[in-house]
């Protein structure tokens, strides 16, 4: 372990033993390095790297503070790293996405007020009007797609599941665009199958809103397969 990653270790260590809470300032680099039983240099390196992963942030003239440690807000660091992953691993990221987007449908389902329900038919409403226009618009659908998935995965009841469905959505765009720019029949059969998990989600039924989400993406899944085996 290098000294900087040894650094990294102490202030997560801080932060896990709640010695420093979400939102609190750190100590002045002197007393804290000394404290810790760092170099100065060793801990602004640790501070960097702590930053960059959204878990510090620095204010200017105000010091560094630890942030709210909101899952969402971490998870933004970790997609910006994995984003740059190799093509065949998206579909990696389609199966660890089917995983974890059908069992937070299979939480919404419980927990999915009237309201999110509504607002879901519109949403979805729209994707069908999207793709039956006579000049289809991949763009906008795509954009409608994310906030369907959206609202479903945030209704779960459990912010670090609905960060993770978010974030590995985000990384599986690429694909979804793709494969709605071929034809406006596929992102119609895509506003079917949402169709499918409105309807489980209404019926307040898990296991129906768990198996039509997982075969929904799972369609994908099988579309990239076959466009990868023929490069």
């Amino acid at each position: 372990m290098t000294v900087t990653d040894a650094a990294i270790e102490k202030i997560k260590s801080m932060i896990v033993s709640g010695e420093l809470q979400p939102g609190d300032r750190l100590p002045v680099e002197k007393v804290l390095a000394a404290e810790l039983g760092l170099s100065r240099n060793s801990l602004r390196e640790a501070i960097r790297a702590l930053t960059v992963l959204r878990i510090l942030e620095t204010r200017q003239g105000a010091g560094t503070y630890v942030t709210s440690l909101a899952p969402s807000l971490i998870l933004d660091a970790v997609s910006f790293i994995v984003a740059f992953h190799d093509p065949k691993t998206a579909l990696e990221f389609l199966d660890t996405r089917r995983v974890l987007e059908s069992e937070a449908a299979a939480r919404s389902s419980q927990r999915m007020t009237p309201e999110d329900l509504d607002r879901l038919g519109m949403i979805n409403a729209d994707l069908h009007a999207l793709a039956a226009a006579e000049v289809f618009d991949s763009e906008a659908f795509l954009r409608a797609d994310k906030q369907f998935h959206r609202v479903v995965a945030e209704s779960c009841g459990n912010s670090a599941l609905a960060a993770l469905v978010v974030m590995l959505g985000g990384q599986t765009e690429p694909a979804r665009m793709l494969r709605v720019a071929f034809s406006d029949e596929v992102a119609a059969q895509a506003a079917r199958e949402h169709d499918g998990i409105v309807d489980a989600l209404r019926r307040r039924d898990p296991d129906r809103a768990r198996s039509r989400t997982a075969a929904h993406i799972l369609n994908l899944e099988d579309w990239l397969e076959r466009e990868l085996d023929k490069r």
